[in-house]
C-alpha cells in the first residue's frame, strides 16, 4: 500500500465494530507489550460493551473497502486511535488526528507511558506533554502522559 495523502473519512456505525475491535486488538498486540492478556481480554469487553458508543468514531477504508484504522473523540479528547499493523506508517494515523483536529476540536490525548512510539507520533503532529498520572483510566498501574496542543 502507499501513501495516500487524500484519505476519505468516514462515519462509523454500530455494524462496524467487528472490524473496528479487530484493528484495536492488531494494534494493540503490536504496540501495547506492557499489556497482559488478562488486561487486553478486559479492555476488549469494555471496549465493545461501553467505549465505542461513548465516542464519535471516524474511520479510514482502504481502496477495497476494508476498514485499516479509526479514531473516536468525545469533549475534545482523541480517546482512541488505532491503525491496523499492516496498514502503519503510510498517514492514516496522521488523517484521522488531523481530522479529529479540525472537525471533532480535538486538542487533547493521553498516551500510554510506555508507548514512546505513540508519544513521538502526536508530538510530531505538534501534541505538548502537559501532565502525568501514575494509573490509567480504569485505575491500573500504566502511566498516563496528558497532551494537548
Amino acid at each position: 500500500m502507499i501513501l495516500n495523502i487524500n484519505w476519505v473519512v468516514h462515519t462509523v456505525t454500530q455494524s462496524d465494530y467487528s472490524a473496528l475491535i479487530a484493528i484495536w486488538e492488531g494494534a494493540v498486540r503490536a504496540t501495547h507489550d506492557f499489556l497482559p492478556e488478562e488486561d487486553i481480554a478486559e479492555l476488549k469487553s469494555l471496549i465493545l460493551q461501553h467505549y465505542f458508543d461513548a465516542v464519535d468514531l471516524r474511520c479510514i477504508k482502504s481502496s477495497s473497502g476494508e476498514m485499516i484504522g479509526f479514531c473516536g473523540v468525545h469533549a475534545g479528547n482523541i480517546e482512541m486511535l488505532f491503525v491496523s499493523p499492516a496498514s502503519v506508517n503510510i498517514g492514516i494515523g496522521r488523517a484521522l488526528t488531523e481530522y479529529a483536529i479540525s472537525a471533532q476540536q480535538a486538542t487533547k490525548v493521553d498516551v500510554n507511558e510506555q508507548n514512546p512510539k505513540a508519544l513521538g507520533f502526536y508530538q510530531c503532529i505538534g501534541f505538548k506533554v502537559v501532565g502525568r498520572s501514575e494509573l490509567d483510566g480504569q485505575g491500573k498501574s500504566y502511566p498516563l502522559l496528558h497532551l494537548a496542543l
